[in-house]
């Protein structure tokens, strides 16, 4: 006969109570922001393997700016620790680390199987294990759980529980704030989706979701930003069709968007941790399955071609010009994967910088937001009068508030503005997508 699965004590399972401890593994975009939110209600201990990150944030000093020191001081219940062993006791542990793609553009879950065997070794009878980071559906039951059996010694709905909440965080974006958007939950078995959807909904004004399951909830995640890259892929097709049609793709979206149902996508480059990574994690599960997603992995190929294009499109345009090309300087405005943040993780303006100098142009990178950057040198302040191209890259604020005539009197008498975010008007440039 079957073994019979016997449930955790029942107070275990029934609601968040004042007295329920959180645990929160990673503390980066994502896991920071839920600590804070966690630790107005409950005792809570941050965790993260980076101890130079864990001393800053006990200075209230956040590098993502997602979070101020006066936030992190009203979380009065929260606090900070890189030793795995100051989350034992706790009875939910919350996982918020990367789930990013490796060089061959396939899942690497390094960081979630060690963040699995960490709750493995620190887990108790009656906890519950709940999970944030962006996978393929299945990947919860399929990989975490049983590294967090083989560490524990324990049995997955036995002793412990699993859940699924996944990130919604819009890193930069002060309007849609954790407390603001839907969360949607998942648990592994009732009693456990009820007290997941219960402790976010106790720190999530805007509401909750249920899922009826885990692998719904993870597949809803991953869609949504399929979904957006398909969209944006889309458009950038457009802005290619369009420039050989020699038609202004802004212009044409104008007037497409007068309509009530059209949807008001830009073309641009689509990097950072989320669209640029997610739609690998569903195709690379669809292909084990035995299908081939022909639409999702078309619309990668044409977002990952925009540097390229864009570098192609700033040389045509410097050649008309009379500008020579090769040795020309470039001066690239923004490194960030998006504006108003200093998140540089899978920016495509690196792919704009390696296309430029295949070009065989000097770039020059200037981000105010960003400190520093793996491979790409950062200039302190550029030179006006001192580049042959400008190509505005990231919507920074600070780039808006330049404004045209600022950002044309870095360039030379003759040289080349391109908007790659239509943050200028287009009179002010000489080009834009």
């Amino acid at each position: 006969m079957p073994a019979v699965v016997q449930p955790a004590p029942a107070s275990r399972l029934a609601l968040p109570t004042a007295e329920t401890v959180v645990g929160v593994l990673g503390l980066g975009y994502v896991g920071l922001p839920l600590a804070v939110a966690f630790g107005h209600r409950f005792e809570t201990r941050g965790f993260d393997v980076d101890g130079c990150r864990v001393q800053a944030l006990r200075r209230g000093e956040d590098a993502t700016r997602e979070v101020t020191a006066a936030q992190i001081a009203s979380a009065g219940r929260l606090a900070f620790t890189d030793r795995l062993e100051d989350l034992r006791g706790c009875d939910v542990f919350v996982v918020s680390v990367p789930t990013p793609v490796d060089a061959a553009r396939r899942p690497d879950l390094a960081a979630l199987e060690a963040a699995s065997r960490m709750v493995g070794q620190v887990i108790a009878t009656g906890d519950i294990a709940v999970f944030e980071s962006t996978v393929f559906p299945g990947a919860t039951e399929e990989v975490c759980v049983p590294l967090i059996e083989a560490a524990s010694g324990f049995a997955c709905n036995r002793d412990f529980f699993v859940g699924y909440s996944p990130e919604r965080i819009n890193p930069g974006d002060k309007r849609h704030r954790l407390a603001d958007i839907v969360k949607v939950t998942a648990g592994s078995t009732p009693a456990a989706a009820s007290f997941v959807d219960a402790l976010y909904a106790s720190i999530v004004p805007a509401g909750t979701h249920r899922a009826p399951n885990i692998r719904t909830a993870e597949a809803a995640k991953v869609i949504e930003n399929v979904q957006r890259d398909l969209n944006i892929a889309l458009v950038n097709e457009l802005a290619m069709i369009f420039e050989r049609l020699q038609l202004d793709t802004q212009a044409v979206l104008a007037a497409a968007a007068s309509k009530w149902n059209f949807l008001p996508f830009q073309p641009g480059l689509v990097g950072g941790h989320c669209i640029g990574v997610d739609p690998y994690y569903l195709t690379a599960k669809a292909e084990e399955v035995g299908h081939r997603p022909e639409l999702v992995l078309a619309g990668r190929r044409i977002n990952d071609a925009m540097a390229g294009y864009v570098a192609t499109r700033v040389s045509a345009l410097m050649q008309r010009r009379g500008i020579v090309v090769a040795g020309s300087r470039v001066l690239v405005l923004g490194l960030a994967f998006k504006e108003n943040c200093p998140d540089v993780r899978n920016t495509r303006v690196v792919d704009l910088v390696a296309s430029l100098r295949e070009h065989g142009m000097e770039p020059q990178v200037y981000d105010p937001w960003v400190a520093a950057a793996d491979g790409v040198a950062l200039v302190d302040e550029p030179k006006s009068g001192s580049y042959d191209a400008v190509i505005l890259a990231v919507a920074h604020d600070v780039f808006r508030d330049l404004g045209a005539e600022r950002i044309r009197a870095f360039g030379k008498e003759r040289s080349v503005v391109f908007d790659v975010k239509q943050l200028l008007p287009a009179r002010a440039v000489d080009g834009r997508l």
